[in-house]
């Protein structure tokens, strides 16, 4: 597990507004769980100049670091959660980073740039390297871990076959799951959260809320900033009760 680490306040909406559809829909592939974490340094990275970060904490290694954290951290919540329940867990089989559009297939269907997916078909989250650095760059830590938990909530509705009528039931969820995920660790000293990060993390929810108007039973529909922001909170002060996982 890794050390207590802290997460850099800034300001999330800029950069949590461009979340889109998140998690592509088909059936896994029967040899999900083959295959492994993939690395690769995101271009941005490759051409900046060394020492122009004036804290030394926006490097490609602590960034792949985070990746690889984020992912181990969700991976043992979730064996943990499993094993309390008696169900056998399987983690995600693979993590892939990407830089051009349509590069990573999920059914049939190239993902888009400055996004970030759970595929079913294949058992793996993909994610834009560039666009994820860029976010870790500007919010740090924080941005890592929820991108990385929203995704692996996804993972595991799939493996306990929860399946909502609306994409909007799916999509409230996984921010309340994101949100114990996050909120349990931190209680339990794996992650350390500086003060405020949460009251930025909030105001990110309610950039990626959808658009006022938008009927709620639209295919896509991921919730109004009220509810994805209550959700989320919920999930983090409460743990699993109220995400309705079962």
């Amino acid at each position: 597990m890794p050390v207590p680490r802290r997460t850099r306040s800034a300001v999330l909406a800029p950069v949590l507004a461009a979340l889109i559809a998140l998690g592509c829909v088909s059936a896994p592939d029967d040899d999900a769980g083959a295959g492994g974490e993939q690395r690769r340094a995101p271009a941005a990275a490759r051409t900046t100049a060394a020492g122009e970060d004036p804290d030394g904490t926006d490097t490609p290694e602590e960034f792949e670091a985070d990746i690889g954290d984020a992912a181990r951290v969700a991976e043992d919540y979730w064996k943990n959660e499993f094993r309390k329940s008696g169900l056998q867990f399987r983690p995600v089989a693979r993590l892939i980073p990407y830089e051009r559009e349509g590069e990573v297939d999920c059914g049939g269907q190239g993902l888009g740039l400055n996004n970030a997916a759970y595929c079913s078909a294949g058992d793996f989250i993909a994610y834009d390297v560039n666009w994820a650095f860029a976010a870790f760059r500007q919010i740090g830590d924080a941005f890592i871990f929820y991108l990385l938990g929203h995704e692996y909530a996804h993972a595991i509705q799939l493996r306990l076959r929860i399946q909502k009528k609306f994409t909007i039931e799916q999509e409230l969820q996984a921010d309340c799951m994101a949100g114990a995920y996050i909120g349990d660790t931190e209680r339990k000293g794996t992650l350390k959260l500086d003060d405020g990060d949460l009251e930025e993390l909030a105001r990110g929810l309610e950039a990626v809320g959808d658009d006022p108007g938008q009927p709620w039973f639209a295919e896509g529909a991921h919730g109004s900033a009220k509810q994805r922001t209550r959700s989320f909170s919920n999930g983090y002060r409460r743990s699993l009760a109220p995400c309705d996982v079962s």
